[in-house]
């Protein structure tokens, strides 16, 4: 068999380490020919490949981003995509293409499986929002970042008596700002799912002050938005599935605690290093184990299904359930973080 591989939407620490599992046990193990495909979808749209040797993945585990680029190419919103993506697929000969992504790269591989490409997807995200999965890799990274981050943040909040607030990534999912807060010491932390009342943040926030506690961190999901508002965005201009630039909430929330506390308040936004980067040893093995199930679905032929972890097994579930459902935060979680807000 000739297989093909891509990776669609935003990096995530551990791409490389799918790529490396997978191209290992297909040539070694299947005999399978293994193809790069570059910059996601727009790879196909282009006929845009190289091949995947075993030469190629030596030493590319430790490495952050994807050897193979990426993209959040939707071929549904080109002239003809589909049909142009399954034309290029017949006459690159594929038998088959595993596909790297999150909930936008995954539901444009549902659509296309739909329509004929025999396909397997492997969860990326480091969101963490993929329905069916208890663990998408590139998560465990994200958050690990984000709780040194806290940990450094705390000496300088303690130092100068300030409020931090640290304005992490998750889109509409609270994950990453839920779990880093928890291991992070927060003593607030605001998520998507839960409007939050700025008012009660900054009782926090004087609470501590009245226990003689001069510092305070607060995080914050790029998605979070305040009761009766809207999430607040960095751009109005969108990608082409349609999402607009989540960022600035932290500035949001920064100004109204100084201006109702009078309190000095910073703010730090994480963005970009939180997907940046080596992955972390869980996210390296996570991402090993889902690249050898998924090149192992393919030799079974059992196409659309997403390789997925349940406990601690590695499991598949039909991608049609992760193009429909979305997965939020765990708020029985939110409720264990707020015993130790302010």
């Amino acid at each position: 068999m000739k297989v093909g591989i891509l990776s669609g939407g935003g990096d995530a620490p551990g791409i490389n380490a799918v790529i490396r599992a997978a191209v290992r046990k297909g040539i070694v193990y299947h005999k399978f020919e293994m193809i790069g495909i570059r910059d996601g979808w727009h790879g196909l749209l282009e006929n845009d490949t190289f091949p995947l040797t075993l030469e190629s993945i030596s030493g590319i585990l430790p490495k952050g981003g994807s050897i193979l680029g990426t993209s959040r190419t939707n071929p549904f919103k080109r002239r003809n995509g589909a049909r142009k993506i399954l034309k290029n697929t017949d006459k690159l000969g594929l038998d088959a293409v595993i596909v790297i992504g999150g909930d936008d790269t995954l539901t444009v591989a549902y659509k296309l499986y739909e329509k004929g490409l025999s396909c397997v997807g492997v969860p990326k995200t480091i969101d963490n929002d993929l329905w069916g999965t208890d663990y998408t890799f590139g998560f465990n990274t994200a958050v690990s970042i984000a709780t040194e981050a806290l940990d450094r943040l705390h000496s300088t909040a303690e130092a100068h008596h300030r409020v931090m607030i640290v304005e992490v990534m998750g889109r509409n999912a609270g994950w990453i700002a839920l779990e880093a807060g928890i291991a992070g010491g927060a003593d607030a932390i605001l998520i998507p799912e839960i409007p939050f009342d700025i008012d009660k943040v900054c009782k926090y926030i004087e609470a501590r002050r009245k226990r003689g506690i001069t510092f305070s961190i607060i995080v914050v999901a790029e998605g979070a938005k305040p009761k009766g508002g809207k999430e607040i965005v960095y751009s109005k201009t969108v990608d082409e599935f349609g999402h607009a630039k989540l960022g600035g909430v932290g500035y949001y929330v920064g100004k109204e605690i100084e201006k109702r506390t009078g309190i000095e308040t910073r703010v730090v936004v994480l963005g970009h290093l939180q997907r940046g980067g080596s992955p972390t040893a869980f996210d390296r093995i996570l991402a090993t184990r889902y690249g050898v199930a998924a090149i192992d679905l393919v030799k079974q032929k059992k196409f659309g299904r997403m390789v997925a972890l349940k406990g601690n097994k590695i499991l598949s579930i039909p991608l049609k359930e992760v193009a429909t459902r979305k997965k939020t935060a765990d708020l029985k979680l939110y409720e264990l973080a707020s015993v130790f807000f302010g």
